[in-house]
């Protein structure tokens, strides 16, 4: 993680932004949120201006441009995604590389960031590179499914899986509700995996996606001038919760076990909105979405990081005989893995 603690600065900031009538919703929305800490690459500002001015980045209007803020992932991405291979590597033995599916939708550079780690890592000119970019939330199980994919063809394979978002580094000028509220989700993280055929941490079993009719507009993550914006509407959780109650998605998502009974959920933790919806379509125990939660307080929504962090939390567990990890996305899309612990 980042060492910089947003979450409090930016309410303040955008409180700053809204008129006196809209400050009292925005506030009862902030805290019911779930939300008590985001992080960022950017130093936390002081002096009631913007909620990272101590860097100067955000310190004058206009924002910064595009380019400005494209120039700084390419910097700080690989850095952020460095340290999660580093921490990983602490409890693993990363051994060979022979492939890397790098996942990111919050920056573009090239040549690619895939390209930077595997230079950086020291990684043989050889390593077989992926790139999942611009997919959102759910790209984690795409990438987690490409691992799965590749270590099923070749069995000698080890992948290393990274997923890196700076989603700090796309501050919106607003004084509307909706992008305020969507802003307010979103921290800077980054997370790393291995995917052998090694019997050890979770098996990842059978993936699953679907894509809900007549959804496209209702999250999107449109490239501006300034940034990246987010528009994420508030029909989103009863979308998903009627896309989860359809009987053949739920049996590809379970495996035909009741909800109920599936050990561990790792779901997104995309909104205390989007984990209320999935909770009450599935009949679920307010436990079982406990560690996704505590994803959510402690680092926000991290788009495509934030799975990885439920997985890392469950994995750190009890044994799972039976385990499912479930995003969401623009599409609007859900995407999904079963697992279990390895024997």
């Amino acid at each position: 993680m980042p060492g910089h603690d947003i979450h409090n600065a930016f309410i303040d900031w955008a409180r700053a932004q809204l008129s006196d009538r809209r400050r009292p919703l925005f506030d009862r929305m902030a805290a019911r949120s779930g939300i008590g800490h985001r992080w960022s690459i950017l130093p936390v500002g002081h002096d009631g201006g913007s909620p990272v001015d101590a860097s100067g980045f955000y310190a004058a209007t206009p924002l910064p441009g595009t380019g400005a803020r494209m120039q700084l992932y390419a910097q700080a991405a690989p850095e952020l995604a460095l340290e999660a291979i580093a921490a990983l590597a602490a409890r693993t033995d990363l051994g060979t590389i022979t492939h890397l599916v790098v996942a990111s939708c919050t920056g573009f550079v090239a040549p690619g960031i895939d390209q930077i780690v595997a230079r950086r890592l020291g990684l043989a000119p050889s390593v077989e590179r992926l790139l999942v970019g611009f997919m959102g939330c759910y790209a984690a199980v795409a990438a987690l499914r490409s691992a799965r994919h590749i270590v099923r063809s070749d069995p000698a394979a080890r992948v290393l899986v990274v997923t890196v978002e700076l989603s700090t580094l796309h501050l919106q000028e607003a004084t509307e509700l909706e992008p305020l509220l969507a802003m307010l989700q979103f921290g800077d993280g980054a997370a790393a995996a291995l995917v052998t055929a090694e019997p050890s941490g979770f098996a990842l079993e059978a993936p699953f996606a679907t894509t809900l009719p007549d959804s496209a507009e209702l999250i999107r993550w449109d490239i501006t001038d300034r940034g990246f914006a987010m528009h994420l509407s508030g029909e989103v959780p009863a979308r998903i919760a009627a896309g989860l109650a359809d009987p053949e998605f739920a049996l590809a998502a379970t495996g035909g076990r009741d909800p109920a009974q599936v050990d561990g959920w790792a779901v997104h933790a995309g909104g205390r909105s989007i984990l209320d919806a999935v909770e009450r379509a599935l009949h679920l125990p307010r436990e079982a979405l406990a560690v996704s939660r505590g994803v959510l307080e402690d680092v926000g929504n991290m788009s495509s990081a934030t799975l990885m962090f439920a997985l890392e939390r469950l994995l750190r567990g009890s044994r799972i005989g039976s385990g499912v990890a479930l995003a969401f996305g623009p599409g609007l899309a859900a995407e999904g893995i079963r697992f279990r612990s390895a024997p």
